[in-house]
């Protein structure tokens, strides 16, 4: 059995999280005691696509970059696992080789709960299985919801419901500003959307113009979380 050692805000952030906090409490105190803490600096490799699965991980804080090698070479990300994701459990439910690249973003501390002691949670605690079924129905709608948007709303629109997401999982209020504390690079926002670097340069900088966001060098502030809901609903 382990002990985990998470500072007060990374305990918060686990025992928040939107899927966690709704487990029973035995089940959270038992998915505690087998989980290690595990603190990885900004871009230290956690899983590598065709690699097997070992692992079951929750993010305590920073975040955890999910993406793929294009045809070109290139690395694409595809999505952040924000603080109190859990992920992993798809490869050791299948036994099938990891789908994708993950790696830290900035500073990151992760509860790492091994394929054993998964195994045994699992066995133990039929609640569990329950609320992983829940978990990937949840992740097949917002895929569905991702395929959607792509077809059907406009870039601006879709970058707008993006931003509203980066502010939720990672705003920082100060007034009625609300500063982005993901570090995102233009490229990274283009990827997440499907788009090019270009074309969401022009948007972010008509949302400047609007009053609705400010983009700092290596951050992005919303002005109004408002106008950038009415963009987002257009």
């Amino acid at each position: 059995m382990h002990n985990p050692t998470l500072t007060l805000d990374e305990r918060r952030n686990i025992d928040t999280g939107a899927w966690f906090s709704k487990l029973s409490l035995p089940l959270q105190q038992a998915i505690l005691s087998r989980a290690i803490v595990r603190r990885l600096p900004d871009d230290a490799p956690l899983a590598i696509r065709g690699a097997q699965a070992e692992e079951w991980v929750g993010v305590a804080r920073g975040a955890v970059r999910i993406s793929t090698v294009a045809l070109s070479g290139k690395q694409v990300t595809l999505t952040y696992c924000e603080p109190g994701t859990w992920f992993g459990d798809i490869a050791l439910f299948d036994g099938l080789p990891r789908t994708h690249d993950a790696h830290a973003h900035g500073e990151t501390t992760l509860l790492v709960v091994r394929k054993p002691d998964f195994k045994a949670l699992l066995a133990q605690h039929v609640e569990l299985y329950e609320a992983l079924l829940r978990l990937n129905c949840r992740r097949l709608r917002l895929m569905f919801d991702q395929f959607e948007d792509v077809n059907t709303r406009p870039l601006q629109a879709r970058l707008a419901r993006q931003l509203l997401l980066l502010a939720k999982s990672y705003g920082i209020a100060d007034g009625e500003e609300i500063r982005i504390g993901l570090q995102l690079a233009q490229e990274d926002l283009a990827q997440l959307l499907g788009a090019s670097r270009q074309r969401v340069n022009q948007e972010l900088k008509g949302f400047e113009r609007d009053g609705i966001l400010r983009v700092e060098p290596t951050r992005l502030v919303v002005l109004s979380r408002e106008r950038l809901m009415a963009v987002a609903e257009r």
